[in-house]
């Protein structure tokens, strides 16, 4: 029988366990009704199938968009015992950032939206399997190949075809939308400002238009009943708007701790786990590191779960670290819509981005002025008269 439950889960969620009414946490000032750590017996929670004397244990919430699941972050990741400036990113729909070391710690989170999951993109889904994962476009030639879940073969590689005859090439998951929008970057499909060019100064039949715009094509499987995958400017624009959420959050707390670099990076949360540091960077989702120094953390939220039902010393512990962070509430900075804005561009407008240049010099192209694609002549004329 189970006679102890650890659960952490964000503000929303924390208050609907709780019975709770979340309406207050959809306006300013956001706030909890409740924060503190509980223990609650098992039933009052409405969880029977265990033993009847079981007890609940909910971690402390850290603000009204921060919660429990970032303070069993915190408590995995002990950003407070670090040596070196570290940068905690756990990225998700709402990503919860924290940034600290011995000195202090500072949480935020920013409300990236459902793009970084497959949502919102022409071709997106979820990440299973017979989707895009992995993506590489040669810089010469512009042609992609592509791995999906399930096959460890590049869709280049003899025998893709049969290794992926029962699954297919269905779409494309977060992991690949991310990196297919900086590999268009890096290989010069697309400019700063996240315009994709046309065939013509491109130089590849595979950007091509669609409207006003250009998309590129990635995978065209319509011969045999499959789907057409290609990134359009809509995925390119919802990719910019979620990372541009996640990069101002970090700034913000960059602003707040009066530096303008962090030592180490770390990508929590089952989807972070499987984001390619080099291509986060060329995206301009996490500050500029040096690449080795930018670490996986898995699934830290339940590793720092698993850490407080094991060890009763842990849960005094975070309970006090809670209190210690300073929150930041990202929707009433005046400084968030600046940061935003700048982060915008692919990597970013204004912020150097020295360590990624050494590894990835991107090429410097513009397709078209004041939005317009390529194919309108660079603007619209001015009438005469």
């Amino acid at each position: 029988l189970i006679f102890e439950t650890v659960i952490v889960c964000n503000p929303v969620m924390h208050h609907l366990l709780l019975g709770i009414d979340p309406v207050e946490l959809g306006q300013a000032p956001f706030a909890l009704a409740t924060s503190g750590s509980m223990t609650l017996p098992a039933r009052e929670l409405g969880l029977t199938t265990i033993a009847p004397t079981a007890q609940v244990y909910l971690l402390p919430c850290i603000a009204g968009h921060v919660g429990a699941d970032a303070a069993a972050v915190a408590l995995s990741e002990e950003p407070d015992q670090a040596e070196v400036l570290t940068l905690i990113v756990d990225v998700g729909t709402n990503a919860e950032i924290l940034l600290g070391d011995k000195s202090g710690v500072l949480a935020c989170s920013s409300p990236t939206g459902p793009a970084f999951e497959g949502a919102q993109i022409s071709a997106g889904q979820r990440a299973a399997p017979g989707a895009i994962e992995r993506i590489e476009i040669d810089p010469a030639t512009k042609e992609p190949r592509f791995r999906v879940i399930g096959c460890d073969l590049w869709s280049d590689d003899p025998g893709f075809a049969e290794a992926t005859k029962d699954s297919g090439v269905t779409g494309i998951c977060g992991s690949g939308i991310i990196e297919a929008v900086a590999e268009m970057r890096m290989a010069g499909l697309l400019d700063a400002s996240g315009l994709i060019g046309g065939p013509d100064v491109t130089g590849t039949a595979r950007c091509e238009p669609t409207g006003r715009t250009f998309a590129y094509l990635v995978h065209d499987a319509t011969e045999t009943g499959g789907p057409r995958i290609a990134v359009t400017q809509g995925d390119i624009r919802a990719i910019q708007l979620a990372k541009s959420a996640l990069y101002a959050g970090a700034r913000l707390l960059m602003d707040k701790r009066g530096v303008d670099k962090v030592d180490r990076v770390v990508l929590a949360g089952a989807f972070g786990a499987h984001i390619s540091p080099k291509h986060a960077m060329v995206l301009g989702m996490i500050p500029d590191v040096t690449l080795d120094h930018v670490t996986s953390a898995g699934n830290a939220a339940g590793h720092g779960a698993r850490i407080a039902l094991c060890n009763r010393a842990a849960r005094t512990r975070i309970e006090a670290v809670v209190k210690t962070i300073d929150k930041v509430e990202t929707a009433i900075e005046p400084r968030f819509q600046e940061h935003f804005v700048n982060a915008n561009a692919i990597p970013h407008a204004t912020d150097p981005f020295p360590e990624l240049a050494k590894i990835a010099p991107l090429p410097h192209v513009a397709f078209g002025a004041s939005g317009m694609a390529p194919g309108d002549g660079g603007g619209r004329r001015r009438r005469r008269g």
